[in-house]
């Protein structure tokens, strides 16, 4: 179907540049009707058939395989066997085209060389066309390409934070576990909630705002419970919560970075996480101090992977600024959703 198309598109193009310039040729010249017929019906047929024999033979059978000068040869061959073509046309047509308007029979030098200038600039359109559409193609060849770069370059960061976060939990609850505490059946539940939204809710690029919540919100209550009485975590909620949507477990690990490296057990200096919603833009704000003696030997993935993740779902949409000290970790995101 898409070839018909073009066949529609290219006709309806001929047809309306051949008429356009039959009808500037009347008013200026004021050939009879009969005469312009001939001559651009004629020759354009001729032209047209030139144009479609470079772009559809010529340029891919010689000039794709970079054999130059072959290229050249034939295309000189051809505009000059056209040449005589119209030539022929003409004399056939003797009164209608060889006949100049004083009444003179043009002589066949004059009229060849005109034909030829004719030829050359057809021949010229055909390969400006060809390069063109082989712009758009490369173009659109080079997004696709990008565009699959990037969808696995994103499913593989967020494949990534399943383990990721997988790990820490299974490592919260081994030691609820190794305690021997009362709340590990609660912790486990609380686990395998999270673990639901992570595998059904987030295969959208995007899911609810207020889901996403719940789950943060799920995540917290688990490392309370292996806390307990000793867990101090200050997490608010401000705005309301409507239609908004939001890249999924984008958030994360900020929060896993202030359980883990963080000091969560310190009555006075709390844990600090606020979210605030603002119609169509979402400010987080989370403040720790920081547990100096707990250091991550690996290095993480959670934060280079969120940050990566921002630049490609919001490019400039966000603003991160993490400020941190000996003693203390600030991260602000100013988001767009």
């Amino acid at each position: 179907m898409k070839k018909y198309w073009q066949i529609f598109g290219h006709s309806l193009f001929w047809i309306s540049i051949t008429s356009f310039f039959m009808l500037v040729a009347h008013n200026n010249t004021k050939l009879k009707l009969v005469d312009l017929l001939v001559t651009f019906i004629g020759y354009g047929i001729i032209n047209i058939g030139l144009f479609y024999f470079n772009y559809l033979y010529l340029i891919p059978q010689f000039l794709d395989k970079k054999q130059y000068r072959r290229y050249i040869l034939v295309t000189l061959l051809s505009v000059a066997f056209i040449g005589f073509v119209k030539y022929g046309l003409g004399t056939v047509f003797h009164e209608h085209i060889l006949v100049s308007r004083s009444g003179k029979t043009i002589s066949f030098w004059s009229y060849y060389t005109s034909t030829l200038l004719t030829s050359i600039i057809f021949m010229l359109l055909s390969l400006l066309y060809h390069f063109t559409v082989d712009w758009f193609v490369n173009e659109r060849v080079q997004r696709d390409l990008e565009n699959q770069r990037l969808t696995a370059e994103l499913a593989l960061l967020k494949s990534q934070i399943n383990p990721h976060f997988l790990f820490n939990s299974l490592n919260s609850i081994y030691s609820l576990a190794y305690q021997r505490a009362d709340n590990t059946p609660e912790a486990i539940l609380k686990l395998s909630e999270i673990m639901r939204y992570m595998l059904y809710e987030c295969n959208d690029n995007k899911v609810d705002l207020a889901h996403e919540l719940q789950y943060l919100q799920n995540f917290i209550d688990l490392q309370k419970i292996r806390f307990g009485a000793n867990g101090h975590v200050d997490f608010r909620v401000e705005g309301i919560i409507t239609y908004q949507r939001i890249v999924p477990l984008l958030l994360i690990s900020f929060i896993e970075n202030a359980f883990k490296h963080g000091v969560a057990n310190d009555e006075q200096n709390p844990i600090l996480i606020n979210i605030s919603v603002d119609d169509s833009k979402l400010h987080f704000y989370m403040h720790n101090k920081k547990h100096l003696l707990n250091r991550d030997a690996a290095g993480g993935i959670g934060l280079s992977n969120v940050k990566r993740r921002l630049k490609l779902l919001y490019p400039n949409q966000y603003q991160l600024n993490i400020n941190e000290t000996a003693d203390t970790y600030t991260c602000e995101l100013s988001l767009a959703l």
